[in-house]
């Protein structure tokens, strides 16, 4: 009996602590910054003219490729328009339209010709959690892959932005992006 109870206290320790374990990893969610300033309103920040610089880091962490962005961003009631201009650092350039809709309760749709289906966002207090996927070319194939985008306002001009970019659930790597409003 004494052997048959020790095993089962091992058995529901064992469990405790993988619970433990499991929401020590959770991820962060948007409702962690809903107390965080500045407040972060898309129709705000992206208004106007946006420089951004960012980078491409595989997922070892060796940075891939950099870029500039510059964004053209406007607003007409609940609808906004930003237009993405990039140059890569192997002077390639690309251009993203996003369609962005303000929905109730801080959150957000976005569409773009590269998007599969429907972005989805929601901002609480200074953050914005992006999640979308991006129709990805890669050594002549398009690649599905899943963004995990957050975005950070650290004033009323600069935004930090981190993406982690999977495929099945694997990492691929991370996008760094740092936004800054033209005066």
């Amino acid at each position: 009996m004494t052997h048959h109870f020790s095993r089962r206290r091992m058995l529901v320790a064992a469990s405790a602590l993988s619970v433990a374990a499991i929401s020590g990893c959770a991820s962060p969610e948007i409702s962690d910054y809903a107390a965080e300033r500045p407040a972060l309103d898309l129709q705000t920040y992206f208004n106007g003219t946006i420089d951004a610089w960012g980078m491409f880091t595989d997922r070892s962490g060796k940075v891939v490729k950099r870029f500039t962005v510059v964004l053209d961003c406007k607003w007409q009631g609940n609808t906004g328009t930003l237009d993405e201009d990039f140059t890569y650092s192997d002077g390639t350039k690309q251009r993203r339209v996003w369609t962005i809709t303000k929905l109730a309760d801080g959150r957000y749709s976005g569409r773009a010709d590269d998007v599969v289906g429907e972005a989805q966002g929601q901002a609480r207090g200074n953050a914005l959690r992006w999640n979308y996927t991006l129709a990805l070319p890669v050594d002549g194939k398009v690649w599905n892959v899943q963004m995990d985008d957050w975005m950070y306002l650290m004033s009323d001009r600069v935004l930090l932005n981190k993406t982690v970019m999977t495929k099945f659930g694997i990492t691929l790597g991370e996008v760094t992006l740092s936004f800054t409003r033209r005066s």
